[in-house]
């Protein structure tokens, strides 16, 4: 990393809403992406009062610019007939994963934001991951969302959307083992200009409403509440946002933990 990307993540690791106090309790906040995530922030601090906010990611240390961004991007990408991850870097831009390349950068991720006082961390994706070493509470967005949706839905169809279209099967799968009702998925990249990701966002909202899905949910923490809303309008469905019910539960446990 040159110097300049040194001090961006040194100088934005640590936010939270306006005043909040010294020695409020910390939440980690851990992105398989780059860190800060500024799309993230406006959504997350109302649900957060009193809580700073403390994040990495666990491509903080690699390099996407100029002639080794390339390289990089090989030596993270996904296996062959692996369903990708799909996580965002500090400009904006998107990246596709593979587990086996990220786990261990997100183990390192877990233990910056602990030793930056989280009393518990975020895992932002819901991707399905392995255990993660950590020496205090770990929350993994998936299982959060999806038990708070099947919690809800019931046995109604349910309606997924997420980003890329080699994630399509195995989400719909993922979710069909949990969910009684019928399940189907369709695609719209949470990380493209802002005006395009809405219409995509729009159009697979309608679309699954049109083949009969009684609930939505945006299944990435890419997804946010102005694409929700997007969502919501064009489908007339409710709509269930993976970010709001992660963060939401991670707050409690902050609150227990502080």
């Amino acid at each position: 990393m040159d110097d300049m990307d040194t001090r961006d993540t040194r100088d934005t690791r640590e936010t939270g809403g306006p005043g909040h106090p010294a020695g409020a309790p910390a939440l980690g906040l851990v992105t398989i992406g780059q860190a800060p995530r500024a799309d993230l922030r406006p959504d997350a601090e109302p649900l957060l009062p009193g809580v700073r906010l403390v994040e990495h990611g666990a491509l903080d240390a690699e390099r996407f610019d100029g002639d080794a961004e390339a390289a990089t991007r090989r030596l993270l990408a996904p296996e062959e007939g692996e369903a990708p991850l799909v996580s965002r870097l500090r400009d904006g831009r998107s990246v596709l994963l593979g587990h086996g390349a990220i786990v261990p950068r997100i183990t390192d991720a877990v233990a910056r934001a602990e030793r930056d006082g989280a009393a518990a961390t975020l895992l932002l994706c819901t991707g399905r991951f392995p255990a993660v070493r950590a020496r205090r509470p770990l929350l993994f967005a998936e299982p959060l969302v999806q038990q708070a949706v099947a919690a809800t839905v019931g046995t109604d169809p349910v309606g997924i959307v997420c980003p890329h279209p080699d994630q399509a099967e195995d989400v719909s799968r993922r979710w069909a083992e949990l969910l009684p009702g019928r399940v189907q998925a369709a695609t719209a990249d949470p990380y493209g200009p802002t005006e395009r990701v809405l219409d995509d966002i729009a159009a697979a909202a309608r679309a699954l409403a049109d083949r009969g899905s009684s609930w939505l949910v945006l299944d990435c923490i890419g997804y946010t509440e102005q694409m929700r809303t997007a969502a919501l309008r064009a489908a007339g469905r409710p709509v269930l946002l993976a970010r709001a019910i992660a963060v939401r539960m991670a707050a409690e446990v902050v609150a227990a933990s502080a």
